[in-house]
């Protein structure tokens, strides 16, 4: 029997899609052996408010235009299965590509923070669990509740190419270049040159 494909799972809102996530995607492929990694661009993050959120098409559009590789795919998936949780996401996309061997690919900082997703503990009894190094976050997400709730299911990076055969809970922690992109400074950036365009135009008496 031939193996399902293996597929990393990176989510998020995406606002906007930038170099960091296709530097973590191109190290979730090498690193994991998947054969491809699917950015499943959120409607609306429920953790996150509305305000000041790129429309669903614009972020979409800015993801397939930064991904630029034939294995990273953007994919309005959650759109279309009118899913709000990733523990929906997993859980529907689980039944809808039984064969597909799924890895979920987050960085350090959701791990801290996710104590605080809807039915977090389920979320790593569907899918084996990639985390991968963010400046600043990783000795709070080593040492957090999740890290300590499974720590008995940690991989040592070493088996890293392992983990998308691993039955869930498993998890590997993810060293390595870090990229600097923040989808947050971003967004002030773009604010702060807006507000300066604006000062500029302005008439002077």
């Amino acid at each position: 029997m031939t193996r399902g494909r293996r597929i990393g799972l990176l989510g998020g809102s995406f606002n906007p899609a930038h170099e960091g996530h296709r530097h973590v995607s191109l190290q979730a492929l090498r690193r994991l052996g998947l054969d491809e990694v699917w950015w499943l661009v959120s409607p609306q993050n429920p953790l996150k408010p509305a305000a000041g959120m790129a429309p669903f098409a614009e972020r979409i559009e800015a993801a397939r235009r930064v991904a630029r590789h034939p294995r990273i795919r953007p994919s309005d998936l959650e759109q279309r299965l009118g899913t709000r949780f990733t523990f929906d996401t997993l859980r529907r996309l689980r039944r809808r590509f039984p064969r597909v061997r799924f890895v979920w690919i987050i960085g350090a900082d959701n791990l801290v923070q996710l104590p605080r997703w809807h039915r977090w503990q389920d979320i790593l009894r569907l899918a084996p669990v990639a985390v991968f190094d963010r400046p600043t976050y990783s000795r709070a997400a080593l040492s957090g509740k999740v890290a300590q709730r499974f720590r008995a299911c940690r991989l040592p990076a070493h088996q890293s190419r392992t983990l998308a055969d691993r039955a869930a809970p498993a998890w590997c922690f993810i060293a390595g270049a870090r990229h600097p992109a923040s989808a947050t400074a971003i967004r002030e950036g773009r604010g702060k040159k807006a507000r300066a365009n604006v000062v500029n135009k302005r008439p002077r008496s």
